[in-house]
């Protein structure tokens, strides 16, 4: 397969993905370029820290995830009357 061939592949595939997928997708196409595929950090976790993440992501897929504004607008209004 040319490169050419590995583009277009890549490109029709991700053409057709949700808005979610596709935020999803450039995440991680970002994060590979940006660390080159690092992972040292990850050997450094424990294993229950990996655990954890590991969870979280599974949590997050299943949409069991609360959304950044509505974590942020409860605290508001938990702490905006001190």
């Amino acid at each position: 397969m040319t490169v050419s061939d590995l583009k277009l592949k890549l490109f029709r595939q991700i053409d057709t993905l949700e808005k979610s997928k596709l935020e999803e997708v450039y995440g991680v196409l970002i994060n590979y370029l940006n660390g080159q595929n690092d992972i040292s950090e990850w050997g450094k976790l424990s294993d229950n820290q990996k655990s954890g993440i590991l969870d979280a992501i599974g949590e997050l897929e299943a949409g069991k995830g609360i959304p950044n504004n509505a974590v942020l607008d409860k605290f508001r209004k938990k702490y905006s009357n001190v």
